[in-house]
């Protein structure tokens, strides 16, 4: 990515999708040249949750919502301390934010980080044509980075694909680090760092959790080194099928029997340390109006998304594992895809989405009481 800083916001654009298509617009936030995967994203609110998400890392996020920065960026709601996505995709951003705890505008934030974005984009015919095309490679080029139409192409398709990266190691934490039980500790948790957000320690801190976040490099040894009556596997970026240390890793605390809870990646990660594939989906789910079936209690939630792979195990009954009998517990409505995993013989589950939602939706945050639950049996 190259950058130069905020100052030329009027500055021409041109985005390029590595089937050829393009769409023209103006710069937003810096000015120069980016690549990543164009994905989507149907929330209306929450942009800087999303934007600072590392799970989005290498990706250029779309926003089907036409007017976005209204509400400015505030120095409270970031998942993280930067801004993970490789472009921004907007159609019509406020001129002036209005909200009280705002600090500056989001085109100036994304300038001051060296996001390269676009505005003035008919992001409803963009996204109609990745739903029909799929997710796909783009570029983001504005003034003095845009040149021939057939240069620009030339760059997005050399660009990497996601299919088969590697990613979590690239935004998790280097150095372990704890997020005290807020009030009394009840439990101590042990979260592999694959890409995890703020608000998920959070959750469990709520709910008298201490919990210790470890690179995802951590080995078995660091993990029971912290004492945990549970482990959790955070979400993060990436091609599942790279993951072969947190799939290990998790294999070793199946083995030993300690509850287990999984979010996103780490969905995806039970599902392939249970013996299934995983696959690329046409152009993923992402934003905060989902829907999705608990399976377990028939309970149909509203939740968040950003996944771009989903794990491939039988909807229609369980299955035999070395950890015992595997089913799928949540589905999407929208398509069937696997959105939750639990083993019926040992303390272990998982969902696809994200019930740490700080923008929202809320409906499934019951899900941090489970785990505790299965923390309170194994106690017991």
């Amino acid at each position: 990515m190259t950058t130069s800083s905020r100052g030329a916001a009027k500055a021409p654009a041109v985005l390029v999708l590595e089937d050829g298509r393009s769409f023209r617009g103006r710069a937003y936030g810096a000015v120069g040249e980016t690549f990543g995967e164009a994905v989507f994203s149907t929330g209306m609110t929450g942009y800087q949750e999303t934007l600072t998400d590392p799970s989005y890392h290498r990706q250029v996020v779309v926003m089907t919502a036409p007017h976005v920065g209204n509400t400015g960026v505030n120095d409270e709601d970031a998942e993280s301390q930067r801004i993970w996505v490789s472009g921004y995709v907007v159609r019509d951003p406020a001129r002036l934010p209005s909200n009280w705890r705002s600090r500056r505008t989001l085109d100036e934030e994304l300038a001051a980080q060296g996001v390269v974005g676009i505005s003035g984009v008919d992001t409803r015919a963009l996204t109609r044509h990745l739903r029909e095309r799929g997710a796909m490679r783009v570029g983001i080029f504005s003034g003095n980075a845009i040149e021939d139409e057939g240069v620009l192409l030339a760059k997005v398709r050399q660009a990497p694909e996601m299919s088969g990266a590697d990613l979590s190691a690239e935004v998790a934490t280097k150095e372990a680090y704890v997020v005290p039980a807020i009030g009394t500790r009840k439990f101590t948790v042990a979260a592999i760092d694959l890409g995890i957000k703020g608000m998920t320690p959070h959750r469990m801190a709520e709910r008298g959790i201490e919990v210790h976040v470890l690179p995802a490099t951590a080995t078995l040894d660091e993990v029971y080194a912290a004492g945990p009556d549970g482990v959790f596997f955070s979400n993060g970026p990436g091609d599942p099928s790279t993951a072969d240390h947190p799939v290990s890793l998790m294999r070793g605390v199946l083995e030993r029997k300690t509850p287990l809870f999984g979010i996103c990646f780490g969905n995806q990660i039970l599902g392939r340390a249970l013996g299934f594939g995983t696959y690329k989906l046409k152009y993923g789910h992402r934003g905060i109006n989902q829907p999705v079936q608990d399976r377990t209690t028939g309970k149909v939630e509203v939740t968040a998304h950003n996944h771009g792979f989903a794990v491939d195990a039988p909807l229609d009954k369980p299955s035999d594992t070395e950890f015992g009998r595997a089913e799928v517990s949540h589905v999407c409505l929208n398509d069937q895809v696997v959105e939750g995993l639990q083993l019926l013989d040992r303390p272990a589950f998982s969902v696809q989405y994200h019930p740490e939602a700080a923008a929202g939706p809320h409906d499934a945050a019951y899900l941090f009481d489970r785990f505790v639950s299965l923390m309170e049996g194994q106690r017991a």
